[in-house]
């Protein structure tokens, strides 16, 4: 097939919107810690646009998108080998570097978990050895045509299962290994800078538009229908955390309003290239909802997410990876499958829940494994002192805000 231009357009564009949401994401999490710690926030953010790129390129590529196999790929494409040709309608070296901004950022959905208390040096060595055993395998079990999960026949239009049930069950994993932060549940722990946390969730919403309609892999009819989902998706979030929130609390936050959007938005991602009408509105709301009502998770179990990864990805993602089982419409994209709803039966509704069963169970043992072996022999937190000292300053001798 030969190279489409608008396609290829659209899809480097999309690339480019994918890497800033992982600055986005930054300064969504940046202003939700308190000011001691926010630099080392920071820092883990935009260090996973540096380290998970350099393993992309050299074997991560390879792993997801490599050979025939159902598990793991081999090492024809190593160092981006042999990757000159054409994927579909655009070079095949677009879609790596599209794919690329994708492992880029999953990893750094980790860090809203274990904030204020991760060494870097532990965390670096985390997230590179969770992308190898991890996230490219599960990415090509998901996305490859040779993969397991693909070939059953979920499906998974923008990460779902790959991205947001992967890295926060990985979060809860590294957070039971890790422990609670110091004077967790006596001690205040307010957000330092809410317009942070504001505008890095306009940044998301915004990136997410790549990061959905960029799947479609083409500048076409399933492309618009993927923006529109999108941002339909986002604002129903919104408004169903809020009148939750409201009516549970008493008070409609600035903090539920960018929560609640980024629960619509997580749960719509496998869903965006597959549904239509009311559907993503549906999907948003339910997110919005039950991603509130899943902070109470943190106090029944007494785990310490610090922001919230797991209430909003990995129940936003069980969430939409499920009701894209319901929801489902091939004639939004024949490529897809019918849901339960539009008349497809139950097949669908089974295959997405194995994937997300499948896709939570790996995860979490091997995460917890990584991080036990690294919280033995390095040690994945950072001393009492440096703790209340602050990353900013113990890990990086820096201070985000001068006196």
């Amino acid at each position: 097939m030969s190279i489409d231009t608008g396609d290829t357009a659209w899809v480097l564009i999309s690339a480019a919107l994918v890497l800033f949401m992982t600055p986005g994401l930054a300064f969504f999490y940046g202003g939700m810690v308190r000011s001691r710690h926010v630099l080392g926030m920071l820092m883990q953010n935009i260090f996973s646009m540096g380290i998970i790129s350099v393993l992309w390129s050299a074997i991560g590529y390879s792993i997801a998108f490599g050979g025939e196999g159902s598990l793991v790929g081999d090492f024809s494409h190593v160092f981006l080998a042999d990757t000159d040709g054409v994927s579909g309608s655009i070079p095949t070296i677009a879609f790596v570097a599209f794919q690329m901004m994708f492992a880029v950022i999953t990893p750094a959905l980790i860090t809203g978990a274990t904030a204020d208390r991760l060494k870097f040096g532990a965390y670096a060595v985390l997230i590179s050895v969770w992308a190898l055993l991890v996230y490219f395998p599960v990415a090509r079990w998901v996305w490859n045509e040779n993969g397991w999960i693909f070939s059953m026949g979920a499906l998974d239009f923008a990460g779902g299962a790959a991205i947001h049930i992967n890295a926060g069950v990985a979060a809860l994993a590294v957070v039971l290994v890790i422990g609670n932060r110091i004077g967790h549940g006596s001690e205040p722990m307010p957000p330092h800078n809410l317009p942070y946390t504001v505008l890095g969730t306009g940044i998301l919403w915004f990136g997410w538009i790549g990061f959905n309609a960029g799947s479609a892999l083409a500048a076409n009819g399933v492309a618009a229908q993927a923006v529109v989902n999108t941002h339909l998706a986002a604002a129903a979030g919104m408004l169903g955390w809020l009148l939750v929130e409201r009516r549970s609390a008493g008070h409609a936050t600035t903090l539920g309003a960018a929560s609640g959007a980024v629960a619509g938005l997580v749960a719509i991602t496998p869903c965006a290239g597959f549904v239509g009408g009311a559907s993503p509105l549906i999907i948003g709301g339910i997110a919005g909802v039950l991603c509130y009502l899943a902070l109470g998770l943190k106090s029944k179990f007494n785990f310490d997410d610090s922001l919230d990864v797991i209430a909003v990805h990995l129940v936003g993602g069980i969430i939409g990876t499920i009701l894209l089982g319901l929801f489902a419409d091939t004639s939004v994209n024949e490529g897809g499958a019918d849901g339960l709803l539009y008349g497809g039966g139950t097949e669908l509704l089974i295959d997405q829940t194995v994937a997300a069963v499948a896709v939570m169970a790996y995860s979490f043992v091997i995460t917890y494994i990584i991080a036990k072996v690294i919280d033995a022999t390095m040690g994945l937190r950072v001393e009492e002192t440096a703790e209340r000292t602050g990353l900013d300053q113990s890990q990086h001798a820096e201070s985000a805000y001068q006196a």
